[in-house]
């Protein structure tokens, strides 16, 4: 690797780093940026995932104080996120290795849709939602278990579907739910990445590299998206997952 690589792998790091804290999909720019420049996919994307690991772990830190109140939530939710990453990691080393990119547009626009509609399905959801379950209930569980098992496997945009899916079932605020999702996915992340160091072929400068720049990005990125209003939010996230299907149905 020249000078010239690794200032666009860090480039691309840093910029993955600060859209993960807000939305998800940096995966978009950092795993095309690992491949055009002749790394195999895999080594890519799991050299990717590790050094994406700090970045998620400096945006939680910068929406750390939305997280107060939601210890027992992100406990039961953690869980399903951590084992379903380690099923999809186990996917992609051991047995699909192309079956998701047929569905991962679809599961995106599903979810952008559902970021839209929040606010409307919300107020319909309030008079029959089962308040005897706080925690989103046992289909949250699952769909959160489902996004970790994507986000295992490759984890662009994990973040647009966590959010679609934490702002359907839980009655919270918007930034309250980008804060648990950034929780979440990095759990996500790092339960891959244990997977992934144990098993498989990772390339340490790409994810030293990485990691310097998702943490810085995911430093400055938190603290942008803590600013904006939930409207902007909003069209944010379809903003960058529309960018995310373009990106993913053109190869």
């Amino acid at each position: 690797m020249n000078v010239l690589e690794a200032a666009a792998v860090f480039g691309a790091g840093l910029a993955a780093g600060g859209i993960n804290a807000v939305v998800g999909s940096g995966s978009l720019i950092t795993f095309p940026v690992l491949v055009a420049l002749g790394y195999p996919p895999v080594v890519a994307n799991v050299s990717n995932n590790i050094g994406l690991v700090p970045g998620s772990a400096a945006a939680t830190f910068g929406y750390r104080d939305v997280l107060a109140g939601q210890r027992s939530r992100l406990l039961r939710l953690g869980l399903a996120s951590m084992l379903g990453s380690l099923l999809g990691g186990v996917l992609l080393l051991f047995l699909l290795k192309d079956a998701f990119k047929f569905i991962v547009p679809a599961l995106i626009v599903g979810a952008l849709v559902l970021v839209v509609l929040q606010p409307r399905l919300n107020g319909w959801l309030a008079a029959r939602r089962d308040n005897s379950h706080p925690h989103g209930g046992p289909w949250l569980w699952l769909g959160v278990f489902a996004a970790g098992i994507y986000g295992g496997y490759f984890g662009a945009a994990q973040g647009v579907v966590l959010i679609a899916l934490l702002g359907i079932f839980l009655d919270d605020d918007l930034q309250r739910i980008i804060g648990a999702k950034n929780l979440l996915s990095g759990l996500v992340n790092a339960a891959a990445a244990v997977l992934f160091i144990a098993v498989a072929d990772v390339d340490w400068l790409v994810t030293l590299l990485i990691a310097v720049g998702s943490t810085l990005g995911g430093l400055v990125g938190s603290s942008f998206g803590r600013r904006l209003p939930a409207v902007v939010l909003r069209g944010f996230i379809v903003v960058v997952g529309i960018a995310a299907i373009g990106k993913l149905l053109s190869g």
